[in-house]
């Protein structure tokens, strides 16, 4: 291969585009740019297309390599003819492939930096997120999404791997760490690599979708938005999954797809090993484990951020006690010391619903004294909840157990009446009474609804902690009383 530097240096864009064309990365070869024009030719059949291909060696064996790749060959075929992938895989995904194939062929090289495998391993990444995004959005053709969004970077990867010199300048800015990537690009180059992906696109004449992709940033296409999304996702797992621009693509995704979040996660979460494997059936071997590398920061990052929620959550914890300690050593307002217990647990814990009731004359009803995170209207009616006997509900025996109650509804099913249902939903939930003289008074309930984080043992422990501050400034309460009458 041709060294980029002779006998001249590129210093411009347009320089730069026409080495990387005409020398250094031929992207498309004949094959390829011949396949490429002739499958937007409704007249050509499958042999016509087959024949394209088989004229060069190598990329027939790559095609069929990834043709029967899990990822490609959901029918679990042996594919070990062009024609036989061509008519079970469709004329789209050989299109995908031929493009992944030439691109791979033209950058993978003994001398790719690991800037490049970065870079590879980002868009290998980001179109494998695109992809899936897109079939769960019922995109008409996701392995288009797929061709748009790896080739979306196409400038930066032709960089780095042809860039040598000017590499080496880029890679000493970025560690001095003054100067944002885009900045660096522009005083190093003259111009940004994603102006030289534009270029690139325009002097292959790739069209279409990559085109669309490339030159659009505001669009209502469903088509080009899941490309930037891939993107948008790829770059987010820097931040961990828990961070807030994980959570802003994660939002984006539920709208375009109509999945719920949880669900759009977890795919998320998967794509990462099916990212790898595509890596690796391209012998991107060093971009595979830049990809994995990826994923272990993500989840890296979300640990810490879990390790920080809940460090913070026991400095809250701790401030709250105190404030209850310092209203439980002099005199008081007994609602104003319910009002903190109450913002102890709910706060202090992380809860969505809490609430503190208390028990009727006729003890046939729990009655909403406070409530934090139930009401969504103003002067809405306080919630009354029953007490059946027979057969008991979640509130009888939330009442009835004098250490707490941690009920969910799968260990706890009898508990969950309509009436429990009808009132509160079916959620899992810690109830804590409140005693006094050795009879119950009231009871405290608590809930995560909305966010359905799963509950800890320490959670448990704590809410009865607070619970018990609520037992002592009841009897504390009433004992001043006995004194003043």
């Amino acid at each position: 291969m041709p060294t980029l530097f002779e006998p001249k240096s590129p210093t411009t864009l347009a320089e730069w585009t026409e080495t990387l064309c005409l020398h250094d990365l031929p992207i498309f070869s004949t094959t390829a740019q011949n396949l490429y024009s002739n499958l937007e030719d409704d007249d050509k059949g499958v042999a016509e297309l087959a024949e394209i291909i088989l004229q060069d060696p190598n990329l027939t064996a790559k095609l069929l390599k990834m043709s029967n790749s899990p990822f490609y060959n959901h029918s679990n075929q042996n594919l070990t003819t062009v024609t036989r992938a061509i008519i079970i895989l469709g004329c789209n995904v050989i299109r995908e492939l031929t493009v992944a194939c030439s691109l791979f062929e033209a950058v993978l090289s003994p001398d790719n930096k690991q800037q490049a495998a970065q870079v590879i391993g980002e868009s290998i990444l980001a179109a494998v997120h695109a992809k899936e995004i897109a079939a769960s959005a019922r995109i008409a053709s996701p392995e288009s999404v797929f061709v748009a969004t790896l080739l979306n970077n196409i400038g930066a990867i032709a960089f780095w791997c042809f860039g040598d010199k000017h590499c080496d300048k880029i890679c000493a800015l970025l560690k001095d760490g003054q100067l944002a990537t885009e900045d660096i690009e522009q005083k190093v180059l003259g111009f940004k690599l994603e102006t030289l992906t534009l270029k690139l696109c325009k002097s292959w004449k790739l069209g279409g979708l990559i085109d669309e992709a490339i030159t659009q940033t505001e669009t209502h296409s469903k088509e080009v938005a899941t490309v930037h999304l891939g993107k948008a996702v790829t770059a987010a797992m820097a931040h961990g999954w828990d961070s807030p621009e994980m959570l802003k693509c994660v939002k984006k995704i539920e709208k375009l797809t109509g999945q719920p979040s949880t669900t759009v996660l977890a795919q998320l979460k998967q794509n990462t090993a099916k990212a790898i494997k595509i890596a690796r059936q391209f012998d991107a071997i060093d971009a595979s484990a830049y990809i994995k590398l990826t994923e272990t920061r993500a989840k890296t990052l979300a640990q810490s951020s879990t390790l920080q929620q809940q460090a913070g959550l026991k400095q809250l914890q701790f401030k709250l006690l105190q404030d209850i300690g310092f209203m439980l050593g002099g005199r008081f307002d007994i609602n104003a010391l319910f009002e903190k217990i109450l913002s102890g647990i709910h706060d202090g814990i992380g809860m969505d619903r809490t609430l503190f009731c208390l028990l009727s004359a006729d003890k046939t009803l729990l009655k909403e004294r406070f409530a934090l995170g139930w009401h969504s209207e103003p002067n809405s009616p306080k919630l009354q909840l029953l007490l059946n006997q027979s057969p008991s509900n979640l509130f009888n025996e939330g009442l009835a157990s004098p250490q707490g109650l941690w009920a969910n509804p799968a260990s706890h099913k009898a508990l969950y009446s309509m009436h429990v249902i009808n009132t509160i939903g079916k959620a899992e939930c810690f109830l804590l009474p409140i005693y006094t003289d050795n009879k119950p008074v009231g009871l405290i309930y608590c809930d995560r609804a909305h966010s359905s984080t799963a509950f800890t043992e320490d959670d448990f422990n704590t809410a009865k902690h607070f619970t018990q501050h609520a037992v002592i400034g009841l009897s504390i309460y009433r004992m001043n009383n006995k004194v003043q009458n």
